[in-house]
């Protein structure tokens, strides 16, 4: 299983990127991808995720911080996921990871085995 996160960079406050992640090496059809990040002396923490199944819309989920700012999809048939961060802050200056697991989607990244290698978004001035 691979995992890689690309998009990041340094952004003003206010601005917006466009988190990739490219899932590979499994063909299960029923899995789900979180966008986790951590800032530096912080633990990782869960930011988004969503269950990608062919037949469902997919269950979406966000951290309190990035409800109304972030926006995660989904396009099964690359498994690919997106993360749209909007209205950037700050405090939202961390390396962005992604993940897989297979079962339902979850903030909590205890339950993720997979990561690959980060993506650095700075937010600021």
């Amino acid at each position: 299983v691979q995992l890689q996160a690309s998009g990041g960079g340094l952004v003003q406050p206010g601005g917006s990127l466009r988190l990739s992640c490219a899932a590979s090496g499994f063909t299960s059809d029923y899995y789900a991808i979180g966008w986790f990040r951590q800032a530096p002396g912080k633990e990782r923490e869960g930011v988004s995720c969503i269950t990608c199944i062919s037949t469902s819309d997919g269950d979406a989920y966000y951290a309190d911080s990035v409800k109304g700012r972030f926006t995660i999809s989904r396009d099964n048939a690359k498994k690919m996921v997106y993360l749209q961060m909007n209205s950037l802050k700050p405090e939202d200056t961390a390396v962005y990871y992604c993940s897989v697991r297979f079962g339902t989607a979850t903030l909590n990244p205890f339950w993720y085995k997979y990561w690959g290698q980060g993506t650095l978004v700075t937010v600021s001035s």
